[in-house]
């Protein structure tokens, strides 16, 4: 070949590279902000990477004319606040843009801190002398000059309990639940109330429970401690009607037990947060040195935000192979956590004085609510995907399509040690929309519709907040829950439906099919594999199979089924579904059901 024909052909070459990798955006956590992005010289941050995506697109640049790559190297990605993905970063059709990880590689975007600078309590006088010596202290680390606080801390990827007045999964039972003088009393335990400012009382009722900061103590003329709480979870608690702890149940009284005080680490692999010093107190399992673990703290609480508006979506954003990890949970160390149902907290409840709404003559209670918080929420968006992604270590809810979403999916991601529910869903009526009433919008848009959630692992859901569940979806329509796997959660598999209602709603046509649910309903009764509530026209259950129902410990009853049609549930068809038995509840459902071959005879692929 000639000398000629030969450069021309490398620059052939060369250009065709480039253009084969124009659209790429490399970052890696040992990048720089200021590199060009280029496979050699990586950015350093994702919210950086995105950055120079939205440019190329608002400039109508040639890298934007196919699929943008950010393509995250291996590593953690620690984020310092939330990644915002709004409109101006929407991709098409044609040209989405994907963040995943390099090939062989596992990126992780994280919200947690590295706890470091162990040092053994030579002393203090809250430490039984038998402990001092085995118990060590850290500072907290710092965030913006403010020290981060934590209801959460991991030991090299394991959660570490909480210091706690039993171990992991014991209760006890209390005597007496007082609306009048809003008081719980429980045996008598020896606490010092001035050298724990921070108590908390966890409350089982029945299908959720409460976190209540126990503000005063008092023994009764039996012996028995008389415990008083903090607004506004005492007034909450105490004036809400359901659920509320029950006194004299089949199985005894409702259950509860006491947390977070340094008086109460006394087991190996328990830690406390003192405040207001934020100094963090760890009781290392086996003795070890935990300057030889990695020791991480949550620092966020989201991590991902992608919101859009009605008029302007997020649209063709797309997760692969990704990991998102370490999501913190705060508000119940400010104000607690009382919950209506599935952990969406009240913000407030009561018993009506005279029943009746107009939309439901015979409704004896109101409650107004709100959502919990999420480590990615996603809303007014089409096309948001999540492929082959892991989401772990996260407080309250992993993944969340708040409204006005359609046309996504999550497929093939795994779900394991989540507070909260796994994967949620639509409409729950928030703020000051009170829960029975129909939401039905003028507009369809506000509504989460086609949706697909197939081929999911979710496991260990629900650890924090047992009343959460594995998948929930509320008021939508056209939404498919399919060949996933739920297992190993404290209340509910599969929930959906909101409002308890036989009214026309914007709920119908959703289909929940060929799941497999286990080992559920672990603290809580009132449960389901699949559970549904209200009126949802065109809708299927069909080819799941549902087994290993738990028989609550702590329940006052043992009220839980392989499916429950919870009050006004209508419009299903339900066959084909196997269970060890046809063990379904039934709470006022409508006239358009239809339920066959259903139990353990059903035979499935």
């Amino acid at each position: 070949m000639r000398p000629l024909q030969h450069s021309l052909l490398s620059i052939f070459i060369s250009a065709a590279a480039l253009s084969a990798t124009s659209g790429n955006i490399y970052v890696s956590p040992a990048g720089d902000d200021r590199a060009d992005g280029s496979l050699n010289a990586p950015i350093k941050t994702p919210a950086e990477a995105l950055r120079r995506a939205r440019e190329w697109r608002r400039l109508k640049s040639p890298e934007a004319a196919d699929t943008i790559q950010i393509i995250l190297a291996d590593g953690n990605y620690t984020l310092s606040e939330s990644l915002f993905i709004r409109p101006e970063d929407s991709g098409t059709s044609s040209s989405p843009t994907i963040f995943r990880s390099a090939n062989d590689s596992k990126a992780v975007i994280s919200g947690g801190t590295e706890i470091k600078g162990w040092e053994i309590v030579r002393n203090d006088p809250r430490i039984p002398n038998a402990l001092i010596g085995k118990i060590w202290m850290a500072d907290a680390p710092t965030k913006g000059h403010r020290i981060v606080e934590t209801r959460q801390l991991y030991v090299d990827g394991k959660k570490a309990q909480r210091s706690s007045q039993f171990a992991p999964g014991v209760m006890d039972r209390m005597i007496d639940f007082n609306t009048s003088d809003r008081t719980i009393t429980v045996p008598n335990t020896d606490f010092d109330i001035a050298e724990a400012n921070s108590l908390e009382m966890v409350v089982h009722q029945r299908w959720a429970i409460a976190i209540l900061r126990v503000k005063d103590m008092r023994h009764d003329s039996k012996g028995n401690l008389v415990v008083s709480f903090h607004d506004p979870e005492s007034r909450l608690e105490f004036e809400h009607p359901w659920p509320q702890p029950v006194i004299g149940g089949e199985k005894g009284n409702s259950s509860y037990y006491f947390t977070n005080a340094l008086q109460l680490l006394d087991t190996p692999g328990e830690w406390y947060q003192d405040y207001p010093s934020g100094k963090i107190y760890y009781y290392p399992e086996d003795g070890s040195d935990p300057n030889k673990s990695k020791i991480i703290a949550p620092a966020l609480e989201t991590l991902v935000r992608i919101v859009g508006n009605p008029e302007r979506k997020v649209c063709n954003v797309k997760f692969e192979n990704i990991s998102f990890e370490y999501a913190s949970w705060l508000r119940p160390s400010m104000e607690g956590h009382v919950t209506l149902q599935g952990g969406f907290r009240l913000i407030d409840a009561y018993k009506l004085a005279v029943p009746g709404l107009p939309e439901k003559a015979e409704l004896e209670n109101q409650a107004w609510i709100a959502r919990p918080e999420a480590a990615i929420t996603v809303s007014n968006s089409s096309g948001i995907d999540f492929h082959n992604c892991l989401f772990a270590h996260i407080a309250a809810t992993g993944l969340d399509y708040v409204a006005g979403d359609s046309d996504c999916n999550v497929t093939e991601c795994t779900f394991t040690d989540i507070g909260g529910t796994a994967i949620q869903i639509g409409t729950f009526p928030d703020g000051g929309f009170e829960t029975h009433i129909p939401y039905l919008p003028d507009n369809d848009r506000d509504i989460c519709h086609d949706i697909l959630v197939k081929s999911n692992t979710i496991t260990n859901a629900t650890n924090e907040d047992w009343g959460c569940v594995g998948i929930g979806a509320g008021y939508v329509h056209d939404i498919t829950i399919a060949d996933n796997e739920v297992a190993h959660v404290n209340y509910s598999g599969i929930c959906i439906g909101w409002g308890w209602t036989p009214l026309v709603s914007s709920m119908r046509n959703n289909r929940i099919t060929g799941n497999h649910v286990h080992h559920f309903g672990g603290q809580l009764y009132d449960t389901g594999g699949i559970y549904t509530l209200s009126n949802q026209p065109g809708s299927i259950i069909r080819d799941n199979r549902i087994e290993h129902l738990i028989k609550a410990p702590y329940a006052t009853n043992d009220r839980g089924f392989y499916i429950y049609f919870d009050e006004a549930t209508d419009g299903f068809t339900v066959e084909n579904n196997y269970c060890p038995d046809a063990e379904f509840g039934y709470n006022r459902p409508g006239p358009a059901m239809i339920i066959r071959n259903n139990g353990p005879h059903v035979k499935l692929n």
